[in-house]
């Protein structure tokens, strides 16, 4: 058994986020292990850029209110305890709803190779950001 040390709060790249965003890294697997796990806070309107993961990702919303928008325009509003998971290449962006901040916890795998795991694109517009919001979460069979 081994403890990780805790490291300091991150402040999330500006190219890669917008407003204010930070990040604790709770696990960075090293070999054999692919797993990474971060507990990320938004504060309020702040988002990803869009982006993907070769191996997918899940996010487990701990506080506050979260949007995950993906290309077909739709917002998805996701509450504390819930866990969405964004499949292998598929392209979405997360954060903060307008008036809440929102802390989750972020996972997914390394590739193990050392070749790029997520695929930062463009930020995500405020029309795109404002889009029609559903609470209806697409649950999967169990």
């Amino acid at each position: 058994m081994k403890f990780i040390q805790q490291q300091l709060s991150s402040k999330a790249p500006a190219d890669r986020f917008t407003g204010d965003v930070w990040w604790d890294v709770i696990h960075a697997g090293q070999e054999p292990s692919r797993m990474r796990v971060n507990m990320v806070r938004f504060s309020p309107g702040a988002r990803t850029n869009w982006h993907s993961h070769v191996l997918g990702q899940a996010l487990h919303v701990v506080s506050g209110v979260a949007l995950i928008g993906t290309r077909d325009g739709t917002v998805f509003e996701a509450h504390p305890g819930q866990t969405i998971t964004c499949p292998p290449g598929e392209e979405h962006w997360h954060g903060a709803a307008p008036d809440r901040f929102m802390e989750h916890l972020a996972l997914w795998e390394g590739n193990g190779d050392g070749s790029t795991e997520t695929t930062w694109a463009e930020p995500v517009t405020d029309e795109q950001y404002n889009g029609p919001r559903t609470r209806e979460l697409p649950y999967a069979a169990s």
